[in-house]
């Protein structure tokens, strides 16, 4: 379904449906295969800045400008090993799995008014349902593994998952009320004169909150505590298998902060005076700058206790979500 809010500038490329489908597809995967490995080495060189370590600094003969590609050798190298009690189909899906639901989300993330693949007129509803279906790759690794200690992490990111995401839809949900639209591009246009940021500040912070949460990021890691379960899930993966999920990770960081920056941040469109730079340039530096925001908790805040992230979600951002909504609903009423 393509919504009346914008066209594709790659429909007008051929007639063929097929064609199309080709060059979108080839266009989104470049996407999510390039952007997220940079910033996987973003974090590498900022966490190193700001934990003074050294190791991301050696590999090259200039500031360490070679650490992604060791990584890549590193995991190439590493042997593929399946624990023998393991479910050896349940365990080598489930990186693919974790990984795909971030791949679909990009498909309706628009970097201007004619640059997406898909403008559907649900976009929001659609993003909403991949963001939880990645956590179904992660109890599967759990489960597969037959390790207690990846059981409970499995458990544990689906308990996150369904504290989480509630929060996560009430905040878009108060921007799809002020927007009147469930189309991407169309809350992004329905921006023209001022972000969401400004008049939905706190549901910002709550679906920032609630993205880190989904994504099991710091303070949210609970699911891969490694003082305390190794490394959740995922103790049992070696090899490619393990950087596939690495791989979803940092596509759920660069996907879900593509999601914010269209909600609130004004998805491609500039600040006034400074039209002359590209829709997709301010697109991408909004990402990048929420990836960086994202990478810099990680090196600032300890870890919650699982008892306060699930009171922090019941009791605090979920009732001010609702607050908001209610906030944003008569606004919308009385300015009628």
């Amino acid at each position: 379904m393509i919504a009346e809010a914008g066209t594709s500038i790659v429909d007008g490329w051929s007639g063929n449906f097929w064609i199309v489908l080709v060059i979108k597809t080839l266009a989104v995967m470049m996407f999510f295969l390039v952007v997220p490995l940079v910033v996987g080495y973003i974090e590498h060189k900022v966490l190193a800045h700001m934990q003074s370590r050294l190791g991301p600094m050696e590999a090259g003969a200039f500031h360490g400008w070679a650490q992604l590609v060791a990584d890549g050798v590193k995991f190439i190298q590493k042997e593929d090993i399946v624990p023998a009690a393991a479910d050896r189909t349940v365990f080598s899906l489930a990186p693919a799995v974790a990984m795909i639901p971030y791949i679909a989300i990009l498909v309706v993330l628009p970097f201007s008014p004619s640059i997406f693949a898909l403008n559907l007129d649900i976009g929001i509803f659609f993003v909403m349902a991949m963001s939880s279906v990645s956590v179904i790759g992660v109890l599967m690794a759990g489960w597969s593994s037959a390790n207690k200690f990846s059981l409970i992490g499995a458990l544990r990111a689906a308990a996150q998952l369904i504290a989480y995401e509630l929060p996560l839809v009430l905040a878009s949900a108060g921007v799809v009320m002020l927007a009147g639209t469930l189309s991407l591009v169309g809350i992004v246009e329905a921006q023209h004169v001022v972000w969401n940021v400004i008049p939905l500040f706190p549901l910002f912070l709550i679906f920032m909150m609630a993205s880190l949460a989904e994504l099991t990021r710091p303070p949210f890691d609970m699911p891969i505590a490694d003082s305390e379960i190794i490394f959740g899930a995922y103790t049992e993966y070696t090899g490619l298998k393990f950087a596939f999920f690495l791989l979803a990770e940092y596509g759920g960081i660069v996907a879900l902060s593509g999601i914010a920056s269209a909600l609130f941040l004004g998805g491609y469109r500039a600040l006034p005076g400074l039209g002359m730079i590209p829709a997709p340039v301010w697109m991408m530096g909004k990402i990048i700058a929420l990836s960086f925001f994202v990478i810099w908790l990680r090196a600032t805040y300890p870890r919650l206790r699982e008892d306060q992230l699930q009171r922090f979600a019941w009791l605090a951002l979920i009732p001010i979500s609702l607050l908001w909504i209610v906030a944003v609903a008569f606004v919308k009423v009385a300015t009628r």
